[in-house]
């Protein structure tokens, strides 16, 4: 699990990160061993405390990581919302982008005519 790496690689025991998170030790290995969810705010506190990169730590086994950065006007400061992209919305997505690409390269063909 890629969390647990970089925590290792970082020297960090699990009992050093639960207490920075506010939990106990178990609790913690329940959720770096994917048996208990680690909430989006955990995952930010995680990333900042590792000093890594959300994508780094993080990792879903439904899908692909998609991260917005959302940076909206006014008295807000920001948000990353988190989504996991389902393995079949992936590959459709995939297929799409082959063939918007196929397109576009018909459209160039097309044009130097």
């Amino acid at each position: 699990m890629k969390l647990q790496e970089v925590r290792m690689k970082k020297g960090l025991s699990q009992e050093q990160v639960a207490n920075l998170l506010g939990m106990t030790q178990s609790n913690y290995s329940r959720k770096e061993n994917g048996s208990s969810k680690i909430s989006s705010n955990e995952w930010e506190r995680l990333s900042k405390m590792l000093d890594v990169p959300l994508e780094d730590i993080y990792e879903s086994e439904e899908g692909n990581l998609v991260i917005f950065k959302d940076n909206a006007t006014g008295n807000y400061s920001g948000i990353n919302n988190i989504y996991s992209i389902p393995k079949h919305i992936e590959q459709l997505l995939e297929s799409q982008n082959k063939y918007i690409a196929k397109l576009e390269e018909e459209i160039k063909k097309l044009k130097q005519l």
